[in-house]
């Protein structure tokens, strides 16, 4: 609709007018964390995360869910998600004091949910297993205490895609994708993580407790023998993996080229590959930064890889295959430099 005005001139002017029903397409819809649960998840597929996590508290089963969910090889194509990369920083004072309180909270959460866990872990020293799992749980309550506290409103997408075992692997872009990995990490997972991450304070001493692997990436034929080695424990132990496959933390938020020790872990263990894509955290938490902005997350679960076919003649294809695919589902400003 519009209305019609004079301007004095002996001239009209059309002004348009849009009913206070109307929406404005191209809008950008996220919903807060607000509180502890998540509320107004956008589909079901987050309501059964947030149930799977409670189970996880009282189900002793180290069977994980299954569920029949599509699969997809290398060469199958997976819809493209589009994505809006909109987000307005705010540098008032009052933005940084309420980060600044936010971050120490945080630590203190960390150090006391550390703390509780780590005797919890000492007293099941026999028991691998249900240290892994402890370490898991661990994960779930410390992880998303943290991001409760930290209060940027989060989409999940394709939850249903988180409940087989597999390999899952993440993009790395700020400290965020810690938190939310060790939230949304399925029971009976475990991390690969350079050896020298026991040196890290607290987080790494309740690692090693927790019975997470390490590699030697120092030196290429030891770290061949620790892939070998992860594999064999992950197939004796029913298994899954969390896997950074850039290798380190991008600078920028843009996606970094992949490693191949995931696909080597996929060739030796048979297991899917579940990408999990996380956008906005590089916003949100920036590399070498003390402050958290409240940019908007997205965590992206992908449908599973299948590699059951695969030969050791194509690492390299399948290497860039899961780069290009990852590469799809991530906003302009996420995407790697040409």
């Amino acid at each position: 609709m519009a209305e019609e005005k004079g301007n004095g001139s002996g001239h009209h002017i059309i002004i348009p007018w849009i009913h206070p029903t109307e929406k404005l397409e191209g809008s950008l819809e996220t919903f807060p964390t607000g509180g502890f649960p998540i509320e107004n998840m956008e589909n079901f597929g987050a309501a059964s995360l947030r149930s799977r996590r409670l189970e996880s508290y009282i189900n002793t089963s180290s069977e994980p869910i299954k569920r029949e969910v599509p699969k997809y090889s290398v060469d199958e194509q997976i819809p493209k998600s589009e994505k809006t990369d909109i987000y307005v920083d705010d540098n008032g004072w009052s933005s940084v004091l309420v980060s600044c309180f936010r971050i120490v909270f945080c630590f203190l959460t960390m150090m006391v949910t550390t703390f509780v866990w780590a005797l919890i872990m000492l007293l099941l020293l026999p028991w691998p297993y249900q240290r892994i799992r402890q370490g898991n749980i661990y994960g779930h309550v410390t992880g998303r205490l943290l991001m409760w506290i930290l209060g940027n409103p989060i989409k999940i997408e394709g939850s249903e895609f988180s409940n087989e075992r597999a390999i899952y692997i993440c993009n790395h872009a700020s400290p965020l994708d810690i938190f939310l990995i060790m939230w949304l990490t399925p029971t009976g997972s475990v991390g690969i993580a350079k050896k020298e991450i026991i040196w890290y304070p607290l987080f790494g001493q309740l690692y090693l407790l927790a019975n997470h692997l390490r590699i030697d990436r120092s030196n290429p034929v030891a770290a061949v023998e620790s892939m070998k080695q992860v594999a064999r424990a992950v197939a004796k132990n029913n298994l899954s993996l969390i896997i950074f496959p850039e290798g380190t933390r991008s600078k920028d938020g843009r996606l970094l080229p992949f490693k191949k020790g995931f696909v080597h872990l996929a060739l030796q263990t048979q297991l899917p590959i579940v990408p999990i894509v996380f956008t906005g955290t590089h916003r949100a938490w920036r590399k070498g930064s003390l402050r958290v902005r409240p940019a908007p997350l997205t965590v992206k679960y992908l449908p599973p890889i299948q590699t059951n076919n695969w030969t050791v003649e194509k690492i390299d294809e399948y290497v860039k295959t899961v780069h290009e695919t990852y590469a799809k589902h991530l906003p302009e400003s996420q995407r790697p430099h040409q």
